[in-house]
């Protein structure tokens, strides 16, 4: 295996700590060191089919933003598929896994500068199947960056469970990165954060403060997430969603939360709202609503679809009720993707401006 090129391994206490975000960030930042950087997500739990493989979704976001110039399979070598558990357990191919997981690194490597390898969860997840985070780590000789939610008791409790299970596979963690920190506590929990973390031996690299807007979904992806037809072909399908309005008053009471980075859920038979936020809302506006949920599988009449077709902002037919579409909407797990310019930009400067990336080259 390569074993001359620089690495560091990202993973966090929980899912959805803020890895990929991080990953995205460091990535643009690393360049200013090493002008080729290599990517590597060796076990993916969420992924897309392209080309009859199965790749990691995050793998997809940071190719399409940095044009990495390796196969996709690659940055990607094992997807876990909702029976790939089991299969594990049947017949155990651990072997196999990590000489597929050594070749995909060696290939991802080739003529690189460096390498940002990402895992997928904690430091114990992939263990069933004795491919944990900690594991995969010593597997590739790369040292760790942890990444944790905002906070001092809570995250450091889970920072040392994590820095334990690295350390019994050997393998060093540089230090830690706090994400989603509310901007008026980044002083004050920056300052005890850091007391207690060198108390467990680690170094705070950086605190990331909170951005509503990195949470905030896109039109395409609640549609995509609902399952919803399509009832206009309007532009705007990456507009992002900063509120949820449930249409259940009458027209004249719904008018006043027809405004910017709304999406309006009601059902497909109210056609008296539907016929208002289309008439309330001006094409050549930059502050339009997001987009409009039709409930319950209810198409509107002939002409209110008319005037759907006609309405710049995205509609969807979905076939679930109010309560459930809202609901969903609102547990949403919101993941940048590539089209997502204005978030990219967001973490990239997030980065660059608050994490301590020579210290981290410096660590290697």
């Amino acid at each position: 295996m390569n074993t001359s090129t620089p690495r560091i391994f990202i993973a966090a206490t929980r899912q959805n700590d803020g890895k990929t975000t991080t990953s995205l960030g460091l990535i643009a930042a690393l360049q200013q060191y090493f002008p080729r950087v290599g990517y590597i997500k060796p076990v993916g739990q969420r992924f897309v089919e392209i080309e009859e493989q199965k790749i990691d979704e995050d793998t997809v976001l940071m190719d399409a933003v940095y044009s990495l110039g390796c196969p996709l399979v690659d940055m990607s070598p094992i997807a876990v598929e909702p029976d790939f558990t089991r299969k594990y357990l049947l017949s155990s191919n651990n072997d196999a896994l990590v000489k597929k997981i050594i070749k995909a690194f060696d290939r991802v490597s080739w003529e690189k500068d460096f390498v940002l390898c990402e895992g997928s969860g904690h430091a114990g997840v992939g263990s069933v199947f004795d491919l944990s985070n900690a594991r995969i780590a010593k597997i590739l000789q790369a040292k760790v960056v942890l990444v944790s939610q905002g906070g001092i008791g809570k995250p450091i409790d889970e920072l040392a469970l994590n820095q334990a299970l690295f350390e019994k596979e050997g393998v060093e963690v540089i230090g830690v990165i706090l994400n989603k920190v509310l901007g008026e506590k980044v002083d004050y929990i920056t300052d005890f954060a850091r007391r207690g973390l060198k108390r467990k031996g680690l170094e705070l690299l950086g605190v990331l403060p909170y951005e509503q807007v990195l949470s905030n979904p896109s039109v395409d992806l609640i549609q995509e997430e609902l399952g919803a037809e399509a009832l206009n072909k309007p532009p705007g399908m990456q507009e992002l969603v900063a509120d949820v309005v449930v249409g259940a008053m009458g027209a004249q009471n719904a008018i006043p939360f027809f405004k910017k980075g709304v999406l309006l859920i009601t059902p497909g038979d109210r056609e008296d709202i539907i016929l208002a936020a289309g008439a309330m809302t001006n094409p050549n506006s930059p502050d339009k609503m997001a987009g409009i949920v039709l409930t319950g599988g209810l198409l509107p009449g002939a002409s209110v679809l008319k005037a759907i077709q006609a309405m710049p902002i995205p509609v969807f037919l979905a076939r679930a009720d109010s309560y459930q579409v809202a609901s969903k909407v609102h547990n949403l797990i919101v993941k940048t993707r590539p089209g997502e310019a204005q978030k990219i930009s967001i973490i990239r400067n997030l980065v660059a401006s608050h994490i301590n990336v020579k210290r981290i080259v410096e660590s290697l």
